[in-house]
């Protein structure tokens, strides 16, 4: 599996993959999107349920993404309120 650096976003967009609420954090989105999909095909279906080789990927994605929201005036109560593993969750 061929993953780059996570703080250096140099690959191609790609047409395959949803752009991200923001442009500047498409390559984010990609590389997230990449990772996940190499992780489901050769990972997951082979029984190893272990995400967090993708976790640098998304912890840079969300942080973008949470950038981007306050930007463009988007309350980010709601997503930056922890609901998995708590009593939320199973409301």
């Amino acid at each position: 599996m061929s993953q780059t650096d996570p703080k250096q976003p140099n690959q191609q967009a790609s047409p395959q993959f949803m752009n991200s609420i923001s442009e500047e954090c498409n390559m984010l989105k990609y590389q997230y999107d990449e990772c996940f999909n190499n992780w489901f095909s050769e990972k997951f279906l082979q029984g190893n349920k272990d995400l967090s080789v993708c976790d640098p990927y998304m912890k840079l994605y969300s942080e973008c993404v949470r950038r981007a929201m306050l930007v463009k005036g988007i309350d980010t109560t709601e997503t930056d309120r922890d609901v998995l593993k708590t009593d939320s969750e199973l409301k």
